[in-house]
């Protein structure tokens, strides 16, 4: 599950480089951000000169019986009719500097790339409660996120970025490959080392 993700003003700066996105970003995104909140993301504009721009999008989709759906299954995503449609037409991707998790005894752990460069969440967005709303995809997890949690959010390499926005081909297969290792910290984890 991915329910909590943070952006720094540093991060920024790398997801505008990366994309060549000119100053797109609002410096005001950096912080927190959960569910419920308005954050950019990056979706597909033919218009645009990279084709991709950003766009402020809600974390949530309201479903029928009125809760907010966050994540979604990659595995699955393709079978659920309130899913399918946007995750092949209407994919994004939310840039974070990392993202929080808890595990069973409550204890928060802290994932960021080894390299310390932006991580590129997978999602999906449409029309709900007369915005648009964005869920992201969830995968299972790989070793680094294994201790802590049975899910992980998916993420796609820079690289890949626009082909995942355009092509819902070749998406499908990306949200099927092996996540990259992260490095895993939390205040515990850093307090004991000094004990």
């Amino acid at each position: 599950m991915c329910g909590r993700y943070f952006f720094s003003d540093k991060t920024t700066h790398e997801v505008e480089d990366d994309l060549g996105l000119g100053h797109g970003l609002k410096k005001t995104s950096a912080g927190d951000i959960t569910p419920g909140m308005v954050t950019p993301g990056i979706i597909w504009n033919r218009n645009a000169s990279k084709g991709v721009s950003i766009s402020e999008l809600f974390w949530g989709i309201m479903s029928k019986d009125r809760k907010l759906i966050i994540n979604a299954r990659a595995e699955s995503v393709m079978e659920k009719a309130m899913f399918s449609d946007s995750i092949s037409k209407r994919r994004c991707i939310l840039p974070a500097t990392g993202f929080y998790e808890w595990d069973k005894e409550k204890t928060k752990f802290i994932f960021k790339r080894d390299d310390a460069k932006p991580i590129y969440l997978a999602g999906f967005y449409d029309l709900s409660e007369n915005r648009d709303s964005f869920v992201i995809l969830t995968t299972k997890a790989n070793k680094s996120m294994e201790p802590v949690h049975d899910r992980m959010p998916v993420m796609i390499e820079k690289s890949n970025i626009a082909d995942y926005i355009k092509d819902s081909q070749a998406a499908m297969e990306m949200i099927k490959e092996p996540m990259p290792e992260l490095l895993r910290s939390s205040d515990y984890e850093q307090l004991s080392l000094f004990m």
